[in-house]
């Protein structure tokens, strides 16, 4: 009766569809861990980097692995299992976990709510562009996905990220672990694979007493940002697409696709 109530929990908590402004990261318990050490890491949904852990729920996502030197390997979890990552680490080196959600939806009933998600995440045109399409403004409804990615240094975390194929993603273009972030830490931003030119980035910054700092950046022609970081701190990145879809029946009007990018930068020795 225990196990079941445990699953039983665990399913609830997956039928809590991440919330309308709320991000979704990977939060591992360490991002440096010794070779032969489990690999541990949450599924989170909150603000501020602040959230409930998500179970391990396979029809929840589409896609969970962790990717080394190029090699892919599902994560194999117990249903209901939390933290959702429970693994042996393949190998010394960089690792990039990796999360995508399965299609979600949300409806709104409330235009001002959508208004301030797309002013927030800096997509004030689409106010204007719902209207011209003659949109609904009393209830109208929303797909969404998550892209969630994270780095883990194994041992000496030797490796850097790379592409790994999602729809939308953000790729780090230095290691925290090895490489001196000291000048910042960039990234690139791409949308179906192309880099975002003047897109924005939201930066989370933990410190090591848990308080954390939020910053607004943009990306260049490249579509890379360079993400100011501090030693002995935590951070959390964030980029979302948001795209116009063609209503059908009572389907939904606007596509929103979410990047996520969660790593540590090594405290001073």
């Amino acid at each position: 009766m225990r196990s079941m109530t445990r699953l039983l929990s665990a399913a609830l908590i997956g039928f809590a569809a991440p919330l309308w402004a709320h991000e979704l990261w990977l939060e591992p318990a360490d991002y440096q861990i010794a070779p032969g050490s489990p690999l541990v890491a949450d599924i989170r949904v909150g603000e501020n980097m602040d959230g409930p852990a998500y179970s391990y729920l396979p029809r929840d996502f589409r896609r969970f692995d962790l990717v080394r030197n190029g090699a892919v390997q599902p994560v194999e979890g117990r249903m209901g299992d939390r933290p959702a990552l429970q693994s042996e680490a393949p190998g010394e080196g960089l690792v990039t976990l990796v999360y995508v959600t399965r299609d979600l939806s949300l409806t709104y009933t409330d235009f001002e709510k959508f208004a301030k998600f797309a002013r927030h995440k800096d997509f004030e045109g689409a106010l204007e562009a719902h209207e011209t399409r003659g949109l609904s403004k009393d209830r109208f409804r929303e797909r969404y996905v998550r892209y969630a990615k994270s780095l883990v240094a194994v041992g000496a975390g030797q490796g850097s990220d790379a592409e790994v194929g999602l729809e939308t993603e953000i790729v780090a273009l230095a290691n925290p672990y090895t490489d001196d972030v000291s000048g910042g830490m960039p990234v690139r931003v791409l949308d179906a694979g192309a880099p975002r030119a003047d897109a924005q980035v939201e930066l989370f910054s933990k410190a090591p007493d848990g308080s954390v700092v939020v910053t607004l950046h943009r990306t260049d022609s490249d579509g890379v940002a360079v993400l100011p970081v501090t030693a002995g701190w935590s951070y959390l990145a964030d980029a979302v697409v948001l795209r116009p879809l063609d209503p059908q029946d009572d389907g939904p009007v606007w596509l929103t696709l979410w990047a996520s990018l969660t790593f540590a930068v090594p405290a001073a020795e």
